[in-house]
């Protein structure tokens, strides 16, 4: 049984052949070589005068080839030498029906068989790296325990804050910039069910808008000018099943909110340029340091995303509120920075708690690692301190007669939310209480910065 080709094919047979980068030899029934292409020739330094028409065992003691034959087994990475030539051969039979009829070798030269191995390997190291960047870029670094004070109103953040982890709603977290909003985020991705799985932060506030949504949903290869080849992954893909961590969702544009809002009703995306969505399962985790309910007003912020995310709202107090925490947060920066030698004298710590700190949790710290390295002693003293501390914070000591009004009146609605409680009840309990209308009391609240 021949495995020669009708006349009127063989040449369209043989082009298909000579195209393939392989080396490729065929042999019939009985053994003798039908075809070779120039590859093979390449490779292996026979030509096709030499072999073609002959028993291949006759020209190439050794060969494996003819074995195919007789058990019909395939071959793979078969090492074979030509001269000086070394080379790799996969093997297989050729079938009629269930009738063996002949066999096919293909050959590449051992130099690019090293080569492609090189590059296989390069490849695989490359992902590697990338796979372990990637799980250390999306990897919480903070728990709560890491969330240092014992203030009433920072107390009630937390507990919050560990209520809404055991659930998976949308959380939104208020806050001065500075506050640790991003690190009560992390804190609650981290005793979530979903802390096994990424948690992407992306400010939303320092993507240019033309640019934020295909970094939120990504885009397919030729979407815009200078896409990338192959495209890109958004961070709702890279989310999947984890946390995306929108900061700064007030400054988003309005447009781009219309389409958070879908992906967080509907649960799909669609890349850039794509015809096709794809099903994500996130929870978002929203921050900002902007008063929505103003920007809703205004048309500058969609309602409906609001109450989308508004299921949870933990409200982070500012240092400012919180000054009774200033000396365990000096001790947690010195203990942080293994400078168990350094302490403060009451002179360091009595400026710090007259300064209202606008840069909130942030500021202090990096006020405190500037006195870390300015001191000559181990007390850290009031000299030690920026010269803006010291002006600004001597400054507030001489208390005004409206900072003195604001006090009192601060003081006065604490003592009585402690008495009558901070749930809606309670808060028209102490409306009531101070003969005030309940919307003058939430503007109070707001406006005095009381964590409740």
């Amino acid at each position: 049984m021949s495995l020669l080709i009708d006349d009127n094919d063989t040449n369209w047979y043989k082009s298909i052949i000579q195209a393939v980068n392989d080396g490729i030899l065929v042999i019939d029934f009985y053994g003798v070589v039908q075809i070779i292409n120039k590859e093979y020739t390449n490779i292996t330094g026979v030509t096709e005068s030499e072999i073609v028409g002959e028993l291949l065992r006759d020209v190439r003691p050794g060969a494996e080839l003819p074995e195919v034959l007789l058990d019909g087994k395939i071959r793979s990475g078969v090492f074979r030498k030509e001269g000086k030539n070394n080379y790799i051969v996969d093997m297989a039979p050729i079938y009629n029906g269930n009738k063996i009829i002949g066999a096919v070798s293909v050959c590449k030269s051992l130099k690019e068989v090293h080569h492609l191995t090189q590059e296989l390997n390069r490849s695989k190291k490359r992902l590697k790296q990338l796979e372990e960047m990637v799980e250390s870029f999306h990897r919480t670094t903070y728990s709560f325990e890491d969330i240092v004070g014992q203030n009433k109103g920072l107390l009630n953040a937390i507990h919050t804050a560990k209520k809404a982890a055991g659930t998976d709603f949308n959380i939104l977290i208020l806050g001065e910039s500075g506050t640790g909003k991003e690190l009560f985020a992390q804190a609650i991705h981290h005793i979530s069910s979903r802390n096994s799985h990424p948690f992407v932060p992306v400010n939303c506030a320092a993507i240019p808008s033309t640019l934020l949504e295909s970094e939120l949903f990504g885009y397919e290869e030729g979407a815009f000018t200078s896409s990338k080849k192959g495209g890109k992954s958004g961070l709702f893909d890279l989310a999947d099943n984890g946390t995306l961590f929108l900061d700064e969702i007030g400054d988003m544009p309005l447009e781009m909110q219309a389409k958070v809002l879908r992906v967080m009703q509907d649960g799909v995306i669609r890349k850039v340029g794509s015809l096709h969505e794809r099903k994500v399962n996130v929870r978002v985790i929203a921050a900002t340091n902007k008063d929505l309910e103003k920007m809703i007003s205004k048309e500058r912020f969609r309602a409906d995303l609001y109450y989308r995310l508004n299921t949870f709202q933990i409200k982070i107090p500012s240092l400012k509120s919180r000054k009774d925490d200033i000396p365990l947060l000096v001790d947690y920066f010195l203990q942080n920075a293994n400078l168990h030698s350094l302490s403060p004298d009451e002179s360091f710590i009595d400026l710090l708690m007259s300064y209202d700190w606008p840069g909130n949790i942030r500021e202090l710290k990096n006020t405190i690692h500037y006195a870390m390295n300015m001191t000559e002693s181990s007390r850290l003293k009031a000299g030690d301190l920026p010269d803006t501390i010291n002006r600004n914070g001597q400054r507030s000591g001489e208390k005004t007669l409206e900072r003195i009004i604001e006090e009192t009146e601060r003081d006065a609605i604490l003592d009585v939310l402690n008495k009558t409680g901070t749930d809606l009840k309670g808060k028209k309990l102490a409306a009531k209480k101070l003969n005030i209308s309940l919307a003058t009391l939430y503007n109070k609240i707001s406006r005095l910065d009381i964590p409740f």
